[in-house]
């Protein structure tokens, strides 16, 4: 049976539908309307008690509909014949909607109907997803970057060596590979002088005396046997990122265990101060709980930490392969691209002031990739693996720095780790001992600005203090992009402030001055 597609007009259509339906009607099918919808569906008269769920179930699906009407007939009807007769109706259905469709949208009918905002708009740009914009950033991230390499090597050829990471000589006689297998010396010492502490033998000045010595040479022994041995760069920066490490973890330790027996004692005199009614008074020293405290990535000593029930071993092996990836190439922008654009630059504070800024914008791209990439190896990946291994449950490394509205909020977000230690260990205790909050900032700060300067300089055997005040100089971008905040009500002007100074302008400044430093150094020890 056909059905005519184009009628001429509703008329024609209607009767050209009661036509076929009279066709297709031998059974004396009565006519009812399903319940929910606006089209006829014919059903026999014998078919009029279906059950509601049958009713359902024609009015959603017809297959489902055929075979409800068909149990509830009754008078021995051939169900064969009923089926053909629906699915004639039905067909006739879907015609009608078709031609309800397109009559639908005529010249006359209002296409304006609601107020509505363009998708960019600023009432309407977060309420719709913008992947599609993200993915062409990334093709065109890839496309650029695709022609820089292919550009690069056209011009430079495979820069790719071993020796700026690791000399042949280092690996042949490794003085700070030997003092990487030292530094445990310093939490044994830790714990052999909280363990006398524990049990009376030694005085409370003497306790910290001897750990003001014990963490001051954690630092000391690595930076004098790194200024001995002139060694690859990424050996010595190595050694000190654990010295500093062990250094922090020893504080934690020592300052924790302090207050422990100050509120331990307290609580004997019954003098426990009510803020602090819910903490766990009880105080033990075991060599297991420093032990892991050594290896677990945190920096704040607790007696027992929140631990997931199992390992995942699928997924450590993935984290790792995205480890090496990642640290693979990071080690080729380094070598490929930062290399030869630092090896073609004048000293950025003695030549051509538009040749000096020209070379830190060339710069700052690459360099900005190589920071997210150690920020997602060493942040996410690695402190992840290792507190998978070690089932460490807090896996707050980091929070959403790059959303920073000021800067001091960035450095609240950047490393939590050391943050919390900040925190824990230098900041509230400077407010108890009555110093100012702006005073208590700076000092962390100062910390802070030393250990940067540890790491970079003691490595290259410099000593210019560039890393010291440019962490130091964050501190009047706090209080500026504070100001701005609060000033404006703007999000996006802090964090552009914060982008511009530390990853566009003050970071590729770093390197080219340590860069030609050490090319200075290198020539006078020539």
């Amino acid at each position: 049976m056909k059905i005519s597609e184009s009628p001429e007009s509703g008329d024609d259509t209607a009767t050209t539908m009661n036509a076929q339906l009279n066709e297709s009607s031998d059974l004396n099918l009565s006519r009812r309307r399903r319940p929910g919808g606006s089209s006829n569906t014919t059903v026999p008269d014998s078919c009029s008690k279906t059950s509601s769920s049958e009713a359902d179930y024609l009015d959603g699906d017809s297959s489902r509909g055929e075979s409800a009407a068909v149990k509830g007939c009754e008078g021995g009807k051939d169900a064969v014949e009923f089926q053909n007769s629906m699915r004639n109706v039905e067909r006739i259905e879907n015609h009608e909607n078709r031609l309800g469709s397109r009559f639908t949208y005529r010249p006359s009918a209002p296409a304006h109907r609601t107020i509505k905002e363009s998708p960019l708009s600023s009432d309407a740009i977060f309420k719709q997803s913008h992947a599609g914009l993200f993915n062409l950033c990334i093709v065109v991230l890839v496309a650029v970057n695709s022609r820089l390499i292919i550009e690069n090597l056209m011009k430079y050829g495979w820069l790719i060596r071993t020796g700026f990471w690791f000399s042949s000589r280092s690996l042949r006689d490794w003085p700070l590979f030997m003092c990487c297998l030292t530094l445990p010396i310093f939490p044994l010492a830790a714990f052999l002088f909280e363990k006398l502490a524990q049990k009376n033998l030694m005085s409370e000045p003497v306790v910290v005396l001897l750990h003001i010595v014990n963490t001051t040479a954690a630092v000391l022994y690595p930076v004098l046997v790194i200024l001995r041995c002139d060694y690859a760069f990424m050996s010595g920066a190595t050694l000190m990122l654990f010295a500093c490490i062990v250094w922090l973890k020893l504080v934690s330790y020592a300052h924790t265990n302090y207050d422990m027996r100050a509120l331990a004692k307290s609580v004997e005199k019954g003098d426990t101060p009510s803020s602090s009614l819910n903490m766990d008074y009880s105080y033990d020293v075991n060599i297991k709980s420093l032990t892991y405290f050594m290896v677990a990535p945190t920096l704040c000593y607790q007696i027992s930490y929140p631990r997931t029930p199992y390992v995942r071993k699928g997924w450590v092996v993935r984290q790792f392969v995205k480890l090496i990836i990642f640290t693979g190439f990071m080690g080729f922008i380094i070598e490929q691209y930062i290399n030869p654009i630092v090896q073609n630059s004048q000293h950025p504070l003695k030549g051509n002031l538009l040749y000096a800024i020209e070379r830190v914008l060339k710069l700052s791209v690459p360099n900005l990739y190589v920071w997210l990439c150690m920020f997602y190896c060493f942040f996410h990946l690695w402190l992840n693996i290792l507190a998978e291994l070690l089932c460490f449950g807090d896996r707050e490394f980091y929070k959403d720095w790059w959303n920073a509205k000021t800067v001091e909020e960035y450095w609240r977000m950047w490393n939590m780790p050391v943050h919390k230690w900040m925190v824990r260990h230098i900041y509230f205790p400077c407010l108890r001992n009555g110093i100012p909050k702006g005073v208590a900032l700076i000092i962390a700060f100062l910390v802070s600005a030393v250990f940067h300067e540890l790491f970079i300089a003691v490595p290259c055997h410099i000593f210019k203090l560039w890393a010291f005040f440019g962490i130091m100089f964050q501190v009047p971008l706090v209080f500026i992009t504070s100001y701005l905040q609060n000033k404006l009500r703007s999000s996006m002007v802090g964090n552009m402030m914060f982008w511009f100074f530390f990853s566009i302008l003050g970071q590729p400044m770093c390197v080219l001055l340590y860069y030609h430093a050490l090319m200075n150094r290198n020539e006078k020890m020539e």
